[in-house]
């Protein structure tokens, strides 16, 4: 799969520009509480005790009692995380 990569242009409160980070177009990406189990190999009631505790990847929950979201580059750095611990 080829990504493609878009330069951020942030608009500051000045009025001004600033170029921000080059990011590929999958940086936008949020993954399901199931992508995410399937992912880390875990089960839903691993995730549910993670976050009593206020372990685990940082995540949000959708209004309403929605569906639990989270971002793939929080995935991320808390992979990265815990393979440095």
């Amino acid at each position: 799969m080829t990504r493609t990569t878009t330069s951020i242009t942030r608009h500051s409160k000045a009025g001004g520009t600033r170029r921000g980070r080059t990011r590929s177009a999958g940086d936008d990406e949020w993954l399901t509480l199931d992508e995410v189990l399937t992912k880390l190999r875990i089960s839903e009631r691993t995730w549910y005790r993670w976050q009593g505790r206020g372990e685990g990847p940082r995540s949000i929950r959708l209004p309403g009692n929605g569906p639990w979201r989270i971002h793939r580059d929080w995935l991320q750095e808390w992979i990265d995380a815990q393979e440095q611990a």
